[in-house]
């Protein structure tokens, strides 16, 4: 009921409190209306402020001038109805109103210049400084592009008064006013002090992120463009007072490769396509959307399905047509009522900007399918792909086709991966008739048998372990017919030994002893036809004539990998049966060899029969002068050395390893020993040498084209090693890199731990906006079917802490709330994680200001701890709880909170039960701690004293690791004792001794804080 002025005042007062948004809005309309109707004009004064501010911070600026309006007749009117506090704000919103009127182009400039002089005049009547009016006229100059300079210099060097905007919002425009003059480094170095938080306010950092991504990606400091773009976006997202702000996160999307997440962006920001109460705005987050579509459509993909104005379904290209129709006559309208074509200038100058990386920028968000899909379709169509560049750039493709094939083969011969690039191109010569029939390349089914090869290459990468093996075999075939045994037998060992391979169904793991037993007679085959027909001098093959000069080095290097075929077999049973002994860790989906035991004996015969075909491998591969493979078996041997815990003996054959590499001269071979030498090293410390060596893996992987190399993983060991050197950009940089080309691979539980781990990183540097939007993504759509729930249910609990720590308690309170119902039905031996859960979700609620609730979910969290006892997150959720009811509540709260202290020491005296973990001297501590802050609230301050005291004797029981909370509690005790009981000189003494032992304990710190009060209670 609104009838009368204190329920009116009331009900303004509630309103104030909600979010911005319709709702609000409404409401705030409603109760100008019920404001109307009393005589007094005091309350209609409030009730048109809050209007005008609900219609400012949700873009109805065509609205805000005509509730200024009748301020000001109120003003004139009854100035007495008007508080210190809402004259002040009478002068503070004349800079609103010439903004709105900026904002909508059907009014005329001299409207809005005879508004800015009107504000001159009565800034002068006032005895105002003139200031605040020089900034209005440097803005409309702005937005007209007419006499910027001369505008600009007046409000610059005019002095700041108290009623100019704040300095964030200051700092905004002089760092536009460089990026418009094209001095990015001036911009960001004005910048400085909003984006590193000095300088904020209710719309800053956010503007001020939004307005810098791309100054920082054209100056290359794109770290700090991702963290400003997570960060920022989650404040302006769906806001319609924001739209220029979402709209320049879609255009740094859009020219930071990232047409994905722009898509997904423009999907929670459809509402904005209605959002039309501010003009200017609207433009600019349409022109954002032109940006991101155009870009789609010059990529090929303007049948994309994209979210655009509700009603209908659009594709990128119907969407971009009807932006388009939008934007032209509202550029064009603003243009003719300026007079110039600044407008429309910038919207020019937008589209046509091109991206500014040759790569996506990783920014370690979870991105759905589809728009992952478009992304990187993207991407190839554009060629930004940095591996396809660089080893584009490396490897030659010759036009001749039988230059094409002799160049493959070479390669191949060499091992160089790079040659997967031109046997494709082979097969689209040949699938496309473009391939002479002149015979210049050798037989036809010599062809088609190296065709074959690496098709069943290719398929085996994938995991089309079938197809692979059925190319593998044709190749084979082919070769018999040729008449070239060694290609064929080494054909043969190789795709037994690639049948040993990882595999997820149990009806597609091999018969180990049939791949054992092939294995050996292609062993028996590969001496006899050593002896038959030796590498060098026996007759050829049909197909072994069109091999030229190589054609020793073609059997070698068939021999060698029948060799290699059986030392991998090997390799593969010995750590088959090291994971199911317990003793390594196989691959996932890896079988163990379960057929052939797994005991210590079972272990020591399979090793021994391993050692034996390693050294084969070396000994043969160093007597026929081929030491890569000698690398092969050094890089076997390290892997089981490191299973049974040989580290040193792991990094000797390591490091050997890449010697035999060097000294093949084949440094294509170099990435997958360094990756594992820079593993080992991590493991031992070693972080600087991990770096250098992973850095150094994925160099030569990219430059050879070696598409086998696994990045992902590469990239998840560079961010851990960056950690471990204490370098958090170097982490975030590889963390997001590794989970993106996890996303690629298809590796969804992979790319879900590497974004813990980001968020992890992120956090603990102080980047906790960018963490929770890391977190945010790995849960925007639920649950993953193929990730670990409980590595979900621990993104979420982390995910509801950070939000808590940014001050979003609502959402932070929601999704603890989820993850309590989710580990509700987990085994019951797990359910002190419920307590935990519950506990946290109660003391969120509860600084959400939303009591009811809280106090439902500190019950629940009490019943859970009954079951499953979690006695320290207990304690420390009834201990919160007494400090947010005494601080909501002041005296009115005392016996409550008091109430809820006595509830923390009956659990914590309750006997622990196995697995309830906590410290008690620390607990009963701060309990002590907490109730003599209440006592001393209440004025009892005998009682708060003996708390105080209590607490001070707690901590000593903790040793050096209770010296800080000891610390805190002897201040407490001090104020209490100084101000509350009057007894300053004790109170000096007090902390003379606590400051030395401070010292001591080598407290600097804590020890400033206590001389610090020492020297007030001296002072006074």
């Amino acid at each position: 009921m609104l009838d009368t002025p204190e329920a009116v005042v009331e009900a303004l007062r509630e309103n104030h409190e909600r979010p911005h948004g319709l709702a609000r809005t409404v409401t705030a309309e409603e109760l100008v209306e019920a404001a109307e109707a009393f005589e007094k004009s005091d309350v209609l004064v409030t009730a048109l402020l809050e209007l005008m501010t609900s219609y400012e911070f949700t873009g109805e600026h065509r609205k805000s001038p005509v509730v200024f309006a009748r301020l000001l007749k109120l003003w004139d009117d009854s100035p007495d109805s008007f508080s210190p506090w809402e004259a002040h704000q009478v002068f503070w919103r004349f800079k609103w109103v010439t903004t709105s009127l900026l904002q909508v182009p059907d009014v005329p400039l001299a409207t809005v210049r005879g508004w800015i002089d009107r504000m001159r005049s009565r800034y002068e009547e006032a005895d105002h400084g003139p200031q605040p009016v020089a900034a209005m006229s440097y803005h409309l100059a702005h937005h007209t592009g007419a006499g910027v300079a001369d505008a600009y210099d007046l409000w610059a060097t005019r002095p700041r008064t108290d009623l100019s905007d704040c300095e964030a919002c200051e700092t905004r425009h002089h760092a536009r006013h460089q990026v418009d003059g094209g001095n990015d480094a001036a911009a960001l170095d004005a910048w400085r002090p909003v984006l590193e938080g000095d300088q904020h306010c209710s719309e800053e950092p956010q503007m001020s992120q939004a307005f810098a991504l791309l100054p920082l990606l054209r100056s290359g400091r794109t770290d700090e463009a991702r963290s400003h773009h997570l960060a920022g976006y989650r404040k302006v997202r769906g806001n319609p007072g924001m739209q220029d702000e979402v709209g320049l996160h879609l255009e740094f999307c859009a020219l930071s490769r990232n047409e994905g997440r722009g898509l997904e962006i423009l999907a929670e920001n459809r509402s904005l396509f209605e959002a039309t109460g501010a003009p200017l705005s609207h433009l600019g987050f349409l022109v954002g959307v032109e940006v991101l579509l155009a870009h789609l459509v010059e990529n090929g993909h303007g049948d994309t399905p994209v979210a655009g104005p509700s009603g209908r379904q659009w594709t990128a290209d119907a969407l971009l047509t009807h932006v388009r129709s939008e934007a032209d006559p509202l550029a064009a309208a603003f243009d003719a009522r300026n007079g110039t074509d600044a407008v429309g200038g910038d919207r020019r100058a937008r589209l046509a900007r091109r991206p500014l990386l040759d790569e996506p920028l990783p920014l370690g968000l979870r991105t759905s399918a589809t728009t992952r899909t478009v992304a990187s379709a993207s991407a190839s169509s554009s060629s930004s792909s940095t591996t396809a560049t660089a080893a584009a750039a490396r490897i030659e493709v010759p036009e001749d086709f039988a230059a094409l094939v002799r160049e493959a083969r070479r390669m191949a011969l060499s091992g160089h991966p790079g040659d997967a690039r031109l046997w494709t191109r082979i097969a689209e010569r040949l699938a496309d008739g473009t391939a002479p029939h002149d015979g210049a390349s050798g037989p036809e089914d010599l062809l088609r048998a190296e065709l074959a090869e690496h098709r069943a290459q290719q398929f085996s990468l994938d995991d089309r372990h079938a197809e692979s093996t059925a190319e593998a075999t044709a190749a084979v075939e082919l070769y018999e017919r040729l008449q070239m045994p060694w290609h064929a037998l080494s054909g043969r060992a190789r795709t037994l030994a690639w049948a040993l391979l990882p595999r997820g169904a149990e009806s597609e793991r091999p018969d180990r002893a049939a791949v054992r037993a092939g294995l050996d007679e292609a062993l028996l085959a590969a001496e006899k036809l050593q002896a038959e027909a030796p590498f060098e001098g026996a007759a050829l093959g049909d197909g072994e004539a069109a091999l030229g000069d190589d054609l020793r080095t073609e059997r070698t290097l068939a021999y060698l990998s029948v060799l290699y075929s059986d030392a991998f077999a090997t390799y593969r049973d010995v750590i088959g049966a090291l994971s199911a002994d317990g003793q390594g860790t196989e691959e996932a989906g890896a079988p163990a060899a379960a057929d052939q035991g797994s005991g210590a004996a079972d272990v020591e015969r399979l090793t021994e029969r391993f050692e034996a075909s390693a050294a084969r491998l070396h000994t043969e591969a160093e007597r026929l002068g081929f030491p890569h493979h000698i690398a092969n078996a050094r890089q076997f041997r390290a892997d089981v050395a490191g299973r049974l815990g040989d580290v040193a003996g792991a990094e000797r054959e390591l490091r050997a390893a890449l010697r035999d590499v060097e000294a093949a001269e084949r440094p294509w071979r170099r990435p997958r020993p360094s990756a594992f030498l820079a593993q080992i090293l991590l493991s031992k410390g070693e972080a600087e040498e991990a770096v250098e060596l992973l850095h150094g893996a994925i160099a030569d992987a990219v430059a050879h084209d070696d598409a086998s190399f696994a990045l992902a993983p590469t990239y998840l060991l560079l961010g851990h090693a960056s950690v471990h050197l204490g370098d958090p950009g170097g982490a975030v940089r590889h963390l997001s890199e590794a989970a993106a080309r996890f996303d690629q691979d298809g590796e969804a539980a992979e790319a879900t731990d590497a974004r813990l781990q980001l968020a992890d990183v992120l956090a603990r540097s102080g980047q906790q906006a960018d963490a929770v939007a890391v977190l945010e993504s790995v849960l925007a759509d639920g649950a993953l079917p193929d990730v670990d729930q409980r590595m979900l249910a621990q993104a979420r609990l982390t995910l509801g802490r950070g939000l808590r720590e940014l001050e979003e308690y609502l959402p932070a309170a929601e999704q603890l709330l989820r993850l309590a119902d989710t580990v509700a039905s987990w085994p019951e031996e797990e359910h002190a994680v419920l307590t935990l859960v519950a506990a946290e979700a109660a003391t969120t609620l509860a600084m959400a200001d939303r009591w009811d609730a809280a106090e439902t979910a500190y019950e629940r969290a009490v019943a859970s701890h009954a079951q499953s006892p979690n006695t320290a997150i207990i304690a420390l959720m009834m201990r919160e709880f007494a400090r947010l009811t005494l601080a909501t509540r002041g005296a009115d709260g005392v016996d409550a909170a008091l109430d809820h202290l006595a509830r923390a020491e009956a659990a914590l005296a309750a006997p622990p039960e196995d697995g309830d973990d906590f410290t008690a001297w620390y607990e009963r501590g701060e309990i002590h701690y907490r109730r003599a802050l209440v006592l001393a609230e209440a004025g009892r301050f005998d009682e708060a004293m003996a708390q105080a005291e209590a607490a001070i004797a707690a901590h000593e029981e903790g040793g050096e690791h209770g010296e800080v909370p000891r610390a805190e509690a002897v201040r407490i005790a001090a104020l209490i004792e100084g101000n509350g009981l009057e007894r300053r000189q004790e109170a000096v003494v007090r902390l003379n001794r606590a400051a030395a032992r401070c010292r001591t304990a080598g407290l600097e710190g804590a020890a400033r804080v206590l001389e610090a009060l020492r020297q007030e209670f001296l002072s006074r």
